[in-house]
């Protein structure tokens, strides 16, 4: 019942800049945590940036200075600004939400989207 979309994803020039976006939909009744996370290819997943529902973020040393990360609460988004991509960002980008169901805690995962930097 719980869907994340992603979007922003495509090809994109080195020294530019990138914006995605992920919208949460479903059987929501408290969000504590919403992320990025991120694939490469032959790499394992890894964290990107993620934000709390008391809104403080963390960051992956190799996106700090770079990365921003942002949440809408009406409409339970989060989204993920980069600027200045690197051809190493290229990645399949998926959303993550950390969702309260009174005691119970379930995260969800949306199907990702590519994000190819070239130079």
């Amino acid at each position: 019942q719980v869907q994340l979309v992603e979007s922003g994803g495509g090809l994109v020039q080195a020294g530019g800049s990138l914006r995605l976006s992920c919208a949460v939909s479903g059987s929501i009744f408290s969000i504590s945590a919403m992320g990025w996370y991120r694939q490469a290819p032959g790499k394992q997943r890894e964290l990107v940036a993620t934000i709390t529902s008391g809104g403080s973020t963390n960051y992956a040393d190799s996106v700090k200075g770079r990365a921003t990360i942002s949440r809408d609460n009406a409409k339970n988004a989060v989204y993920l600004q980069m600027n200045n991509p690197r051809p190493e960002d290229t990645a399949v980008y998926y959303c993550n939400v950390l969702i309260l169901r009174g005691p119970t805690k379930l995260t969800y995962w949306g199907q990702g989207t590519q994000v190819t930097v070239s130079s």
